[in-house]
């Protein structure tokens, strides 16, 4: 019988070649995925095809882990267990759910409430697909129970206890700003130096497009068109904006961008785009400028350095910061 091995230089060649066989080739990876109750997106760079595959999977595991873990219709999991059980006593919390709920209770503080995750107890009654919104009384029932200094964190314990029976939170958009941290984290782990994250409003870009910026446009919140086209790199992007889950009752749109303190709709804006260094905070932004509208969101911004945001107000006018002066429209 024949032996492949026969020669020493002989088996370094067929090693070679085996290895060289193995790689595939380099290019642009995209694929799609729902998370979160929202569209997931990834587009890449890979410098190897197959590694560039088990990065973007990777990415959708870890959207899909933190589903599991922050679903508000997921009995099993972290989110439901809170509102179930911290009425009633102080709920040990993971150091995820510690470093959220801290970091929210920091952006309430901060904007004064104008971002607030209790924001639940109201947010509850609503129901978008039906075109269903609560009653006078049943909202201010409601709106009693919402308020973030109810939310009693034990930072030394890390648990959390509600101030009143009925209250209850949900981070919606605020756990996918942490799932786009966590996915840009996870691919600069594996050497990706160009890439795009999106999961809903909420985005990410790792580096440029291979020596050109990425280009993010706005949407109109009323036409087909956009507003603006920002050129990126390297940063993070939140936008909440007024269409996406809403309907018309009495002539009055109803959408999902509850104000925390009318327990209504915001009405001061039709979208917000928020740019910054991390997901976490231009998505706390981007709500807490919505509620506050253009000259108290943008006087609250010129107090957070690194950070700008693009702003249609309730009349269509477009506002921006000082450091989105020269954007493209």
């Amino acid at each position: 019988m024949l032996q492949a091995f026969a020669h020493p230089m002989q088996r370094r060649f067929d090693f070679a070649t085996r290895t060289l066989r193995a790689a595939a080739p380099a290019g642009w990876i995209q694929r799609d995925d729902v998370a979160m109750g929202t569209a997931i997106h990834v587009e890449l760079w890979a410098d190897d095809a197959r590694a560039g595959e088990a990065a973007v999977q990777a990415v959708f595991d870890e959207m899909h882990r933190i589903d599991r873990a922050w679903s508000p219709h997921q009995p099993a999991s972290e989110l439901s267990r809170i509102n179930r059980d911290a009425a009633r006593r102080a709920v040990p919390l993971s150091e995820e759910g510690f470093a959220l709920i801290e970091r929210a209770l920091a952006f309430s503080a901060l904007t004064d409430g104008a971002f607030d995750i209790s924001y639940a107890a109201v947010g509850r009654l609503y129901n978008y697909r039906e075109g269903r919104r609560p009653d006078a009384a049943t909202l201010a029932a409601a709106k009693a129970l919402v308020g973030w200094r109810g939310l009693e964190l034990d930072r030394r314990a890390k648990t959390l206890r509600y101030a009143r029976e009925g209250m209850c939170i949900d981070l919606g958009g605020f756990a996918k700003g942490h799932a786009v941290d966590n996915a840009a984290a996870l691919l600069q782990r594996r050497g990706v130096r160009h890439a795009f994250v999106a999961a809903g409003g909420d985005s990410r870009v790792i580096g440029d497009r291979r020596g050109r910026p990425w280009g993010l446009a706005i949407r109109d919140p009323r036409g087909s068109g956009h507003v603006a086209v920002l050129p990126l790199e390297d940063t993070a992007v939140s936008t909440s904006g007024d269409y996406e889950r809403c309907f018309i009752d009495a002539g009055e749109r109803v959408h999902h961008l509850i104000d925390p303190a009318t327990g209504a709709s915001a009405a001061a804006a039709r979208s917000v785009t928020v740019l910054g260094p991390d997901g976490l905070g231009c998505e706390a932004l981007s709500k807490a400028l919505f509620v506050r509208g253009p000259a108290a969101g943008l006087a609250l911004l010129a107090r957070v350095p690194g950070v700008d945001a693009v702003i249609v107000d309730a009349e269509g006018a477009l506002h921006v910061s000082p450091g989105l002066q020269n954007l493209s429209n």
